[in-house]
């Protein structure tokens, strides 16, 4: 579902050049869940927003869902953003003037997916009876599970979140783990980027970033642990 050879992301020009990404290789099968492991600054935001085509990488190819994004016009990654990934931030960038059914809504229509029930998704998240609030009626959490609902609503294979717990506490930062678990289970190919070794324990592979490389991918260390059995 994703594959990049040979990538590397380089920002600025001349004493202030900065090498973000340097020689990723890195495969994606549908249903796995994959977790990028590192510090902030070692690279792991850059690879998701090159892989969800919201930057272009500096060299080397990156093909998500059949699509090569490193070679594809302007039309074309429009049509790959609408169609192919969608995106959990951290910052959730939900509409703060919409209500909860309406921020999903709108996944539904910008992925052109009539018949899609915005109740039903949030429903299917824990949000039941909550689709006439408004994202400041909401909690962290809450907002969160509205920003994984909207995700879920466009059908597109590929999930990035981008440290979809990092602002959230304990409890429901495992929920959020647990919904996005369920999306691989589904068949999505689901990618994880967060600085938090523990939230890495749950993944069916782990890949470690360190000053723009790969330095380790493979199984959790001991094992993978259910999302319940986590602690930080």
């Amino acid at each position: 579902m994703i594959e990049l050879q040979r990538v590397g992301k380089t920002f600025g020009e001349g004493p202030g050049r900065v090498r973000a990404l340097d020689g990723i290789d890195l495969q994606v099968a549908a249903g796995e869940f994959v977790v990028v492991l590192g510090p902030s600054g070692s690279g792991k935001t850059t690879l998701l927003n090159l892989i969800g085509a919201l930057d272009t990488a500096s060299e080397g190819s990156i093909r998500v869902g059949g699509v090569d994004i490193s070679r594809a016009a302007r039309r074309e990654l429009f049509e790959f953003r609408r169609r192919t990934v969608s995106f959990v931030f951290q910052s959730f960038n939900i509409f703060p003037g919409l209500t909860a059914a309406e921020n999903v809504q709108f996944g539904i229509d910008v992925a052109g997916r009539a018949g899609v029930d915005a109740e039903a998704i949030l429903a299917s998240v824990g949000l039941a009876g909550r689709g006439d609030s408004f994202p400041h009626q909401l909690s962290g959490g809450e907002q969160q599970r509205v920003a994984i609902a909207r995700a879920l609503a466009t059908g597109n294979p590929v999930v990035l979140a981008d440290e979809p717990t990092g602002e959230l506490d304990f409890r429901t930062g495992v929920q959020i783990l647990g919904l996005l678990e369920g999306r691989a289970g589904e068949g999505r190919a689901v990618l994880v980027v967060t600085h938090n070794r523990e939230i890495s324990r749950a993944a069916d592979r782990v890949v470690e970033l360190s000053g723009g490389r790969i330095v380790s991918d493979g199984p959790p260390a001991g094992g993978r642990a259910r999302t319940a059995d986590l602690h930080w």
